[in-house]
């Protein structure tokens, strides 16, 4: 009974694994707008009712290559994080910086999924909020550990932000000063907006050194955060 259980379970694990592959595929032709669960069940030469039985709707499946996404793109900065665990700080966050960057340009439409437009009648469920969270945890961990190593200096704060900062600091980034954790999430939301504007073809016939411009403002919104140091080349 195991045997055929086990058979069962790979079978499944494989026929999903094909079904997200080949929505993947529509994502690159169609965009995520026009995803459609018959369109994937029609490439694989399935019935529409036997796909149902792994994704019941369009949405189950966008929350699945969603949560891949998130997972993959994290699983990318947690990996550099930890190469990079021996460098200054500044270095360390450029590193991850630039790992994020390079799997954005290798994956653009997951990463056009994820930090694009948002799809027209879908709404994220609480699943894809853990796998969304993995890059942004990465940065706020080297900026906790510069602060606990007294090797962070204090960015400004606003009036006007302090209960907020204060609000995010508890929420997610305990041991950050509250003036670093709002510091961070603008320098967060700067560095994907840079990656945003490369792929999306904003920098076209603007900007052609496009590496060595994300690595500077990289390193100076690590500075901007109150990291220290001079990032390397």
């Amino acid at each position: 009974m195991s045997t055929v259980r086990g058979a069962r379970e790979r079978a499944r694990i494989e026929v999903t694994a094909a079904i997200k592959d080949e929505a993947r595929k529509q994502l690159a032709e169609e965009g995520a707008a026009k995803l459609s669960l018959r369109a994937v069940a029609r490439e694989l030469g399935m019935v529409s009712s036997a796909l149902y039985r792994y994704f019941p709707s369009r949405d189950d499946l966008l929350t699945a290559l969603i949560v891949d996404a998130f997972d993959a793109i994290g699983e990318v900065a947690e990996g550099a994080a930890e190469r990079a665990a021996t460098v200054p700080p500044v270095d360390r966050w450029v590193a991850v910086a630039c790992a994020v960057r390079e799997w954005g340009l290798a994956h653009p439409h997951e990463y056009a999924l994820i930090y694009g437009s948002p799809v027209p009648g879908y709404s994220a469920p609480m699943d894809t909020v853990g796998p969304a969270s993995r890059v942004g945890l990465v940065f706020i961990d080297i900026v906790r550990a510069a602060f606990l190593a007294d090797a962070l200096d204090m960015p400004p704060l606003a009036p006007g932000l302090r209960a907020d900062a204060e609000r995010m600091a508890a929420g997610f980034a305990q041991e950050v000063p509250p003036a670093a954790v709002a510091a961070l999430v603008a320098a967060w939301a700067q560095l994907f907006g840079l990656i945003s504007f490369e792929l999306f073809g904003q920098f076209n016939r603007v900007v052609e050194a496009r590496e060595p411009l994300f690595r500077q403002a990289a390193a100076e919104l690590a500075r901007s955060v109150g990291l220290r140091g001079v990032a390397t080349a």
